[in-house]
This record gives C-alpha cells, structure tokens and sequence, in this order.
C-alpha cells in the first residue's frame, strides 16, 4: 500500500511561496547583472557598495553595510576585494582609528557610470516580461516590504 502523501502537501504550495519566489527572482536578477556586467567586473554587491560609495563620497565602512543591507562580514569582504581593485580607499577616522573611512578612488568613479549603465541594463532584463504598469506596481510592493 503506497503512504499518503504528508498534510501538509496538501495546504502548502512552495511555488505560491513568497520566499521561494523572492529566491527565484533573485538568483535570476543576480545572473542577468552578472552577464549585463562582465565588463566590468563587478559582482551585485561590490556594484551595490561602489555605487553607494561614490554617492556619498566618503562613508564609514559600518554604515555603508546597512546603507546596502550587507552584514558586517559580507561588507568587509566586499570592501577588500574593492580596494584591491583599486576602485575605493579605506583609511581610519583620526578620531577613532578603529573606524574605517572609505571613499571611491579615481578609478572607482571613471568605472561607475560604465557600471551604472550595466545595472540599468540588468533591471530592464529582468522585469521585461512585465508591463510597465506591473514594473511600478512590483518596485513599489517591493519598497513597501523593505
């Protein structure tokens, strides 16, 4: 005799799952960015950082990682790997030298239009299949959520 499906199989829908789905969508925005930015180099979180970065102009490397929803080990790596390329410089508050200060490098700022031009390109990609209306509609349920 075959066993019976679990009850829960039966309530539960990992399709209809927001989670699963926010999962999706991510992995699949996150490959569209990574294809859109081959060119320059940048993964979604470094882009995210540098382009932050160069917003403000100078940040501690504490807020930036909240500014970027990053936990403080994601940033820091994110923040090394970034000053290994050479597209920010981290130096020390004078008045607390525990504090790290950071600030896009020239390099940094010639990269981050070519970079910003990408992460357009990737965002467009990605809601394509969607109609303008549901392109706002998805961006502001988004930004409700957050």
């Amino acid at each position: 005799m075959p066993e019976s499906p679990p009850p829960l199989a039966d309530r539960f829908s990992l399709d209809g799952h927001i989670g699963f789905l926010l999962r999706r969508a991510h992995q699949r925005h996150a490959a569209i960015f990574l294809d859109a930015a081959a060119d320059v180099g940048l993964t979604p979180t470094q882009f995210a950082a540098l382009a932050r970065t160069v917003e403000l102009g100078r940040v501690t490397q504490n807020l930036l990682g909240r500014l970027v929803a990053m936990d403080p080990a994601t940033i820091q790596g994110v923040v090394r790997r970034l000053t290994a390329r050479g597209l920010i410089a981290r130096t020390h508050d004078p008045l607390d030298r525990r504090t790290a200060v950071l600030a896009p490098t020239a390099a940094g700022l010639a990269l981050v239009d070519a970079a910003v031009a990408c992460a357009r390109r990737a965002h467009d990609t990605a809601l394509a299949p969607l109609s303008d209306e549901e392109r706002r509609t998805l961006i502001a349920l988004l930004q409700k959520m957050v």
